[in-house]
């Protein structure tokens, strides 16, 4: 067992490098003309709803670990699981931003906002056995609906993705907007105890 503190940094700086990487692909129209402007549009809300997903990663992330005490092999492991998953998002917000959207992008960034939820879950998992049923991480999610219901949504999200990718984003959007509703769970833990 040792502290968390190495891996709360490491974590940060990789996320940081992920935001990085993904607002260098943002690149300048040459002319002034709004019609290039129009162009990037793709590109942009592929950045922006990529940040308020690292975004949401980072927050969650935060919190978590705020209730943990100690860690084990067994979740630095996992956490960096969860770190490969978010590193891809840059690579499927730029393929999906210049494909404007295509079938086969829509799906991979579905498939990669899956993958980073199921991460998160293994971690979740990992510091609740570590720590045990009673602690505070337990107590905080509870059922956690929002962490079930996410994959599905995101499950369907990829399966529209195959014939109606503007769908695919209004359902990822969604699952967006859902985790930027505060919740105060850990929070109030945090607070109580």
């Amino acid at each position: 067992m040792f502290g968390k503190s190495r891996v709360e940094a490491f974590s940060d700086g990789v996320l940081a490098i992920v935001i990085t990487i993904m607002v260098l692909e943002l690149k300048a129209p040459h002319k002034a003309d709004i019609s290039e402007l129009a162009e990037l549009f793709p590109k942009f809300f592929s950045y922006v709803l990529s940040f308020i997903y690292v975004a949401i990663y980072w927050n969650n992330h935060h919190h978590m670990f705020s209730t943990v005490e100690r860690i084990n092999g067994k979740i630095l492991w996992a956490n960096t699981h969860l770190l490969f998953w978010l590193s891809l998002i840059p690579f499927a917000t730029s393929w999906m931003g210049e494909t404007k959207f295509s079938n086969i992008s829509a799906v991979l960034y579905g498939f990669v906002l899956l993958m980073c939820s199921i991460a998160y879950h293994i971690v979740q998992s990992s510091i609740i056995h570590l720590q045990g049923e009673n602690s505070k991480l337990k107590k905080a999610v509870g059922k956690d609906k929002k962490g079930m219901i996410s994959p599905l949504l995101y499950i369907l999200g990829i399966i529209f993705g195959i014939f109606a990718p503007v769908i695919s984003l209004v359902i990822y959007t969604g699952v967006a907007i859902l985790w930027t509703i505060p919740d105060k769970r850990i929070e109030k833990m945090n607070f109580l105890e």
